[in-house]
């Protein structure tokens, strides 16, 4: 049985219920990435007209071609760290553009940083010109390595602004920093996405790139080891990436949650060793599992608290673990 991605928007968008973009103008930026590509889609397929900005240092052609001969789809090729001119108005703006992998903040640090800074500056420049709803997608490594488990949005976080780790976090923290800054002194309409570990089709499992689920499934498929950094123990919560966008579009959409902060994550912990290991039960591998040393600052525990996105959004992870995997191996076995 091969991926279908029609099956996946329509789980979206049915269980958005009412909520509807239709006829919205929407700006994605970083919208040939993972989680903008499919932000993107579920955007179209709601009746908005998008226009996604990339400079595809990251972000993939191949995740937004069948997207090309949309006639509400239209894609500017910039980097979105120098100036934007937009021609008509925006209704909402989704910031998405940065790097994201660990394996990239030693070799791109500076384009990190910039991505979140200058980047998130020039997106609120053009919310605020047009009065746009902005939506900052931000991540749950700005609490760092948390002290409270599960980690609410009122922890300040325990990072290491110094550290290799710091190009990520520091800079996520102060693209928030902007974003209330422009609330509160221009009146924009923020909102505030802190997003857990994420997977599904179109994450990236090459080189620098590959993030945990998609290296597994790949060096499974492969029938080669499994690397795992550290002993396995560190955890984290994975949310397939259907539930992720659900929440993300109730974000911008809901009323109550405007100028909100909110955890959007899956709240079942799993380590990382027990990720191996379901992930050579769902691909039939035989792969052995080798240990390498835990990379600096990697934070020990993931979990988030979701009382806020239960009570705002009216939204929690559905899919489980099993069904997520299920869905990208699909995907990764037709790539």
């Amino acid at each position: 049985m091969s991926y279908n991605l029609s099956e996946d928007l329509a789980i979206i968008r049915k269980n958005l219920g009412e909520i509807s973009f239709e006829d919205q103008r929407v700006l994605v930026t970083g919208g040939a990435g993972f989680l903008g590509s499919w932000m993107c889609d579920a955007l179209l397929d709601s009746g908005a007209y998008v226009t996604c900005v990339d400079n595809f240092a990251s972000g993939l052609e191949r995740n937004i071609a069948h997207l090309r001969d949309n006639e509400k789809f239209r894609l500017i090729r910039h980097d979105i760290c120098q100036p934007l001119k937009m021609d008509s108005p925006i209704d909402l703006v989704f910031h998405m553009a940065s790097r994201a992998s660990p394996f990239e903040f030693e070799h791109y640090p500076i384009e990190i940083l910039k991505a979140n800074t200058i980047g998130i500056l020039v997106s609120l420049e053009i919310a605020k010109k047009f009065g746009a709803k902005i939506v900052y997608t931000s991540t749950s490594e700005v609490y760092g390595n948390p002290a409270i488990i599960p980690t609410p949005e009122s922890y300040f976080g325990y990072v290491n602004p110094i550290g290799p780790r710091g190009c990520y976090d520091e800079a996520k923290r102060c693209g928030e920093a902007y974003v209330m800054a422009y609330q509160r002194q221009h009146g924009l309409d923020t909102r505030i996405a802190r997003i857990f570990n994420t997977y599904g089709p179109r994450i990236r499992k090459d080189g620098i790139y590959g993030r945990v689920v998609p290296r597994f499934i790949d060096q499974a498929l492969k029938g080669h080891t499994l690397t795992i950094f550290g002993d396995g123990s560190q955890t984290r919560s994975f949310t397939y990436v259907t539930d992720q966008i659900e929440g993300l579009l109730r974000l911008a959409a809901l009323i109550e949650a405007k100028n909100e902060v909110i955890n959007i994550g899956n709240t079942d912990e799993i380590t990382i060793l027990e990720l191996a290991k379901h992930v050579i039960i769902s691909t039939g591998s035989q792969s052995p599992i080798s240990f390498h040393p835990l990379p600096e600052d990697d934070p020990l525990r993931r979990k988030p608290d979701i009382s806020r996105a239960n009570e705002i959004l009216g939204w929690k992870s559905q899919v489980p673990l099993e069904i997520g995997l299920k869905r990208i191996i699909q995907w990764a076995k037709g790539v």
